[in-house]
């Protein structure tokens, strides 16, 4: 079976990037933090943001696709991209794309409410701001992290209006620190790459050197652990939750950052954030003893 272009359904699929969807579960976060996560009538609304930002950022990959697709074909691994190595054409890969845009801002529209236009909102601005990344943005060296962490910033406030949660500035600045963190050891990645190969694959990794990614890497790993310790010793978090014991949450928080340092420092092989989460056991129980503690502390 085959699509526009003589593109095949698998193809097509890989050139969304489904596996990159995961990062888009930050949008249920505040309705776990507040509660809600088992209430329906705010769990709906999560879901139909959590699809919209998924199709949004399937847009841009398209898009992102397209445009690197002659320096993705000298990648030792993103050559096999779709657009890249040939297997779905630049015409239906503009198809996908557009699909991709209108369906979202369907999706938000026929969800109804007050939160529609501003969830709207948020959503089309992640995908002009990450299509300004992919255009060109991306070639500057700080800056391209940044629209990376203010990207999952958006994705936690739009979660924070369709659970109808007021959110904290904790879970803004940690959501923001976090993904910095996870953006930066992604580059470092690069760096790697580019020593090993003498070859750039991202018009910035000059920018960057071993030295510099391993120092502002531990910086910004340190500041969020801080920054989340004091979040769970914050008197107005203790009073939210009810619990004095927030804290022991911590030591999930810590032992999955440092594993993550290994997998980067180490390893080598912070490359894909993504697949670190769906494939590593360490980091897998970390995010299981986090969650399972708040549950207890939240619901229990």
């Amino acid at each position: 079976m085959s699509y526009t272009g003589g593109s095949s359904a698998p193809a097509l699929i890989r050139l969304l990037r489904p596996g990159q969807w995961t990062k888009n579960l930050f949008v249920f976060l505040p309705a776990f933090f507040g509660g809600q996560i088992l209430n329906t009538s705010a769990l709906l609304p999560c879901a139909v943001t959590f699809a919209a930002f998924c199709l949004a950022a399937s847009s841009v990959y398209c898009f992102n696709d397209i445009k690197d697709a002659g320096a993705d074909k000298l990648h030792p691994e993103k050559c096999r991209r779709p657009v890249a190595s040939g297997a779905v054409s630049i015409k239906a890969a503009y198809a996908m794309m557009a699909v991709c845009l209108l369906l979202p801002v369907s999706l938000l529209y026929f969800l109804g409410g007050s939160e529609s236009l501003p969830l709207t909102a948020f959503v089309l601005s992640y995908w002009i701001m990450n299509i300004a990344y992919s255009g060109g943005l991306k070639r500057y060296a700080i800056i391209d992290v940044t629209i990376i962490a203010v990207g999952f910033v958006l994705r936690v406030w739009a979660g924070g209006i369709a659970a109808n949660v007021t959110l904290s500035e904790w879970i803004i600045i940690m959501t923001f620190l976090l993904a910095l963190f996870l953006a930066f050891a992604k580059r470092r990645d690069d760096v790697v790459l580019y020593q090993n190969t003498g070859v750039s694959h991202r018009g910035n990794t000059g920018r960057y050197n071993m030295e510099f990614m391993n120092q502002i890497i531990a910086i910004i790993a340190a500041i969020t652990m801080v920054a989340y310790i004091m979040y769970t010793l914050s008197h107005d978090v203790i009073e939210r939750f009810g619990s004095r014991h927030v804290y022991f949450t911590a030591i999930f928080v810590l032992m999955g950052i440092i594993r993550y340092l290994q997998i980067t420092i180490v390893d080598s092989k912070s490359g894909a954030p993504e697949k670190v989460l769906l494939h590593d056991r360490f980091i897998q129980c970390c995010i299981v003893g986090w969650i399972g503690m708040f549950l207890v502390i939240i619901y229990f």
